[in-house]
């Protein structure tokens, strides 16, 4: 029974890599750790898997849109992306803004990102909400 089981997993996993590459689909990810989320979208983008975003990808989640080519993302219409100034807990533990990072996640951002940001404020404590983002279709 165990060798079956081994012999069906293997032929799910060689069936998928015929039928081309797997998608990622990002929904509710209220981000994280800066670098957890460098590192996993690193390793995305060299998978070179198509991502979907249909749902909230706030904080170190906003990365995706600069780490991941314009041409391996959809963004759906139910997409909605929160960005805000990165910060560390300070001896108190209370948040306080880490500059460095944030101006690391600007950077990081395509450039119609960062205008809407400038637009915004810029990065600050609050969190500033973008929809409406390059959508299209659940389905892509």
């Amino acid at each position: 029974m165990k060798r079956l089981t081994g012999i069906l997993v293997a032929g799910l996993l060689l069936g998928a890599v015929g039928i081309g590459h797997a998608t990622v689909r990002i929904a509710n990810d209220r981000g994280g750790r800066i670098g957890d989320y460098v590192d996993k979208y690193k390793q995305l983008r060299d998978s070179g898997e198509f991502v979907i975003i249909d749902g909230f990808c706030t904080g170190a989640c906003t990365i995706v849109l600069g780490a991941i080519s314009r041409d391996r993302i959809c963004v759906t219409s139910n997409a909605k992306f929160g960005f805000q100034a990165a910060w560390d807990l300070d001896p108190n533990g209370q948040r306080a803004t880490n500059s460095e990072a944030t101006q690391m996640l600007y950077k990081v951002y395509p450039p119609e990102v960062r205008h809407w940001i400038a637009q915004q404020g810029g990065l600050t404590p609050h969190m500033i909400f973008l929809q409406g983002y390059r959508t299209c279709s659940a389905d892509a």
